[in-house]
């Protein structure tokens, strides 16, 4: 029976640790490297309610996209959710920014799902490893990004119009203000998931269209292939894919 070690360290194979930036807190957070596993939940957080749907599934072992441990704890008590998974020994691999930046990992998931082709790795100094991505698309407007955004990832967004034609597009999900700064002049228009009233203003001011898409519809999509990877690798453990609505409502 494989162990928590051996899914770790094929992780470790494709979406490598040591690349994750230096603020980061990828790796195994929570668990013992030697315990086997049968079944192991996928999911992009590590929430009450995704934990216990991993325990429903009778999980062994979690490997989630976001850390379930990013800052320093002072104390961990009942009601937690990392008290809920020491106490259940459940153990946890979280593959952050190193799965943003891994060849098939968020990135170029999100990608492959907006239908770009040509795509290459946009390497900017704000990054350890390239995690951005910039793709040649044909001449469109900014709106029409936009409707295209909204329609391939079924979201709401938020759109700051250069009034450019756009030939270059950079994407990096999630979270990605200081790479948009970067990317003037190298791109005519960034899509990420969230940005800052400021960025929308000063980008749209240089010239570059930017397309705030929302944190969970950038990165979410990459879930699947990551448990499908997995899956190919060991065929003797049941991976389950968990489902998880965005917690941000839009009224």
């Amino acid at each position: 029976m494989p162990t928590v070690r051996e899914i770790y360290e094929y992780i470790n194979s494709f979406a490598p640790f040591s690349s994750q930036e230096s603020w980061d807190n990828s790796g195994l957070l929570l668990g013992d490297p030697d315990r086997q596993v049968k079944t192991v939940a996928v999911v992009l957080d590590a929430t009450k309610k995704t934990v216990e749907a991993a325990k429903k599934a009778q999980a062994d072992m979690i490997v989630t996209h976001h850390p379930v441990i990013f800052s320093a704890l002072k104390k961990i008590t009942a009601g937690s959710v990392v008290y809920d998974l020491l106490t259940s020994g459940i153990s946890v691999v979280s593959a952050h920014t190193c799965w943003d930046s891994a060849v098939g990992g968020v990135n170029d998931t999100l990608a492959a799902l907006l239908g770009f082709e040509k795509v290459q790795p946009l390497e900017l100094e704000e990054t350890a490893t390239p995690m951005a991505r910039i793709a040649e698309i044909e001449p469109m407007t900014g709106e029409e990004l936009a409707l295209l955004v909204k329609e391939k990832l079924g979201c709401h967004l938020r759109l700051a119009d250069s009034g450019k034609k756009i030939t270059r597009v950079a994407l990096c999900g999630g979270s990605a203000s200081s790479l948009v700064y970067e990317a003037i002049g190298k791109a005519d228009a960034f899509i990420t998931g969230d940005l800052s009233h400021h960025v929308f203003l000063d980008a749209a001011d240089s010239g570059m269209t930017v397309i705030a898409a929302g944190h969970f519809e950038t990165e979410n999509p990459s879930m699947k292939p990551l448990t499908e990877k997995l899956k190919e690798k060991f065929e003797d453990i049941d991976f389950v894919l968990i489902e998880q609505e965005n917690p941000v409502k839009y009224y």
